[in-house]
């Protein structure tokens, strides 16, 4: 009779802790489900069901975003604004494709907000907090995906703008294109996907030069005051 109880509290006390750490950490919450859902797509973006799925995704990615943004200092009425219209142009475009660009515009608009509040929310603190590491993270993939889309519009109104050496004549997909927003922000420089128009490589320019702003502006000062931290201790 004492074994089961015992056991049932051990299992609330385990759920608890989960819950603690999530609520103190919930950049590296963010950050798990920002890579699970890119590392997710490129298995179900040839299949029928690939754009629904990863729709579902997308809404819990969104989600995780919004959550950031509300303990940030991110103003959670414009956030919750922009994250209603793409979810609503999410949908629009699977009826009408003509408003894709529109859709890949509101979306970019989102993740850029986000990444800019949670940029806010870094600087405010004089002191590199555990969160504000993972935080780090989450900010680079947010600005990732947000020039993904930013392409994603380009491409739409612009077709041909990207090439590949696979499939050149084809439009390139989310997966080649949010490949090619990792490879510019990180600087890396590696990728098969080119930009091919003036526009094009002025966006890529253009990520580029936020990719490395980032580094040199936020990801050092993180460095910085977690050096000075572990000097005082």
């Amino acid at each position: 009779m004492s074994e089961e109880p015992a056991s049932s509290a051990a299992a609330r006390i385990g759920r608890l802790r989960w819950v603690v750490r999530i609520y103190r950490h919930p950049s590296a919450a963010l950050l798990i489900v920002q890579l699970a859902g890119l590392l997710l797509y490129p298995f179900i973006e040839s299949t029928t069901t690939g754009n629904l799925l990863y729709g579902v995704v997308g809404v819990v990615v969104l989600v995780a975003t919004m959550s950031m943004v509300h303990r940030t200092s991110g103003h959670v009425r414009v956030g919750l604004a922009l994250a209603t219209a793409v979810v609503t142009l999410n949908i629009g475009t699977m009826r009408v494709p003509d408003l894709l660009p529109w859709s890949a515009a509101v979306e970019a608009a989102f993740y850029f907000y986000a990444a800019a509040s949670l940029i806010r929310y870094m600087l405010a603190d004089t002191r590199a907090t555990t969160d504000e590491i993972f935080c780090a993270g989450a900010t680079f993939t947010l600005l990732a995906w947000a020039f993904t889309y930013v392409f994603i519009a380009c491409q739409a109104l612009q077709p041909g703008c990207f090439a590949s050496a696979v499939n050149s004549d084809a439009p390139r997909t989310w997966t080649e294109l949010v490949y090619l927003s990792f490879a510019l922000l990180s600087s890396t420089g590696i990728g098969d996907v080119i930009p091919l128009t003036r526009q094009a490589r002025a966006l890529a320019a253009l990520e580029m030069f936020v990719g490395v702003m980032y580094l040199a502006l936020v990801v050092s000062r993180l460095v910085g005051l977690a050096l000075v931290r572990k000097a005082k201790d």
